[in-house]
């Protein structure tokens, strides 16, 4: 018997059907002898319908009050999962996240996890119920209800995980697992069976949409198993899913590259002449951190008579706000010739661990980009990723093209095994021959 902690997100429980849906899988589970805790998150679009009759009323509403409302969505569906398990002769309970005492900071519409106290889920677990959890939400110090920001609900799943010691987190969405990319560009886009906590980490900050950023972060801290399923299989579904875990985990053949993650939301902004000395990109990113606006990649190029061009990229909704920053800056802290901005362009990422200990992916991602025209206005690496910023329009044609390339349609073992048969003068006639 294992202790799981399992997720739903908006679409699983969409509707009351779906609803009805998600109590079948449960008591599937809870009939194999597992202890149950639940994490949902408001039915599909809740949370958007709630905030915005707030901004009916005003153009800028109080954070507090702001979570006070969008954490009622959630309380909707603990209740109502909880009486559909009743209806199948189970025992559940629901709590709230201020019930369960999920202790948060007090920033407002986007808190941070401090401790959870789940003694009281443990003697319900004890006691032969399911327990049913809110997403998103928590409390202060003071009481206040505060809510974790879009996709909490996946943080809220990890860390009552980690808090509770369960063997495995389930994140239940519209998807059946990870897959190399978005299989709406590429049909050919594969399922992973598991990934690296490092890479999932790498994918979710490059736009991949399957799982929030600070869940794999919590995630990977508390060493916590993560499986992401679909909630649309058959509820008797003993589906696998994608394994998130470690890379000393990994007993197949690692792939090169796992996975191509890509980012419409990018704008670019460029300062060109600007005063090549000491203390210049401070002087141009600083007021940029101060009104809290997040910079991705940045490239800084050496210019003829002791000037530079500098650019960096931003969030495509915080780049309008950028740009008045550094209107208003431009001839106090740094001089430039001119600020041209394109919001217009694309982050493309390859991303895999195997890329640690193989040399020339970049060039042959390069490469592969020249030969559809492609042009590079920016490049970002780290050990286990490159990333490139390119025009949008050529967004699904680079996809595309890396992922054939790079053969993300096949097996690591597949690939290997091919490679291997070429390297020993074999004739390969079939690239899924022995795969």
């Amino acid at each position: 018997m294992a202790l799981i902690v399992q997720k739903y997100g908006g679409t699983s429980v969409g509707s009351t059907d779906r609803i009805r849906s998600v109590a079948r899988r449960v008591a599937r589970f809870h009939r194999e002898g597992h202890q149950l805790v639940v994490v949902v998150s408001a039915m599909s679009g809740e949370t958007n319908r709630l905030l915005a009759l707030a901004k009916e009323i005003a153009p800028d509403p109080d954070p507090r009050e702001l979570d006070v409302i969008a954490a009622t969505g959630e309380q909707v569906t603990i209740g109502l999962l909880a009486i559909a398990l009743h209806e199948l002769g189970l025992k559940a309970k629901s709590y709230t996240g201020g019930q369960v005492r999920v202790l948060t900071d007090s920033a407002f519409t986007k808190a941070r996890i401090l401790d959870i106290n789940v003694e009281p889920l443990h003697k319900d677990l004890a006691a032969g119920a399911i327990v049913i959890v809110a997403g998103f939400q928590g409390v202060d110090a003071d009481g206040n209800i505060t809510t974790l920001g879009r996709g909490g609900s996946d943080t809220s799943g990890v860390a009552l995980a980690a808090a509770l010691g369960a063997s495995e987190c389930q994140i239940y969405t519209d998807v059946d697992g990870v897959y190399t990319t978005d299989p709406r560009i590429v049909p050919e886009a594969r399922r992973l069976d598991r990934i690296t906590f490092e890479e999932m980490l790498e994918m979710a900050s490059l736009g991949s949409k399957v799982l929030q950023i600070r869940s794999v972060e919590f995630a990977g801290k508390y060493k916590i198993k993560m499986r992401v399923l679909s909630s649309f299989d058959d509820p008797e579904s003993t589906a696998t899913g994608t394994l998130i875990t470690y890379e000393e985990d990994e007993t197949m053949e690692q792939a090169i590259i796992s996975g191509i993650a890509f980012n419409r939301d990018e704008a670019k902004i460029s300062l060109m002449g600007v005063e090549d000395r000491p203390g210049v990109a401070y002087a141009i990113l600083g007021p940029v951190a101060a009104a809290n606006i997040d910079v991705d990649m940045i490239v800084q190029n050496i210019g003829a008579s002791g000037h530079t061009d500098f650019s960096f990229t931003v969030h495509r909704s915080e780049y309008q706000k950028a740009l008045e920053v550094l209107s208003r800056e431009k001839g106090k802290g740094f001089t430039a010739r001119e600020i041209i901005s394109d919001n217009k362009i694309c982050k493309v990422s390859l991303v895999g661990i195997g890329m640690r200990s193989h040399v020339g992916i970049a060039a042959k991602m390069f490469k592969a980009l020249a030969d559809e025209g492609i042009n590079i206005q920016m490049i970002s690496t780290s050990e286990i990723k490159t990333s490139v910023v390119i025009d949008e329009k050529y967004l699904e044609l680079a996809v595309r093209q890396l992922h054939r390339v790079f053969e993300l349609d096949q097996s690591p073992q597949a690939v290997w095994t091919r490679n291997t048969r070429i390297s020993e003068a074999f004739v390969w006639t079939d690239r899924h021959e022995g795969g």
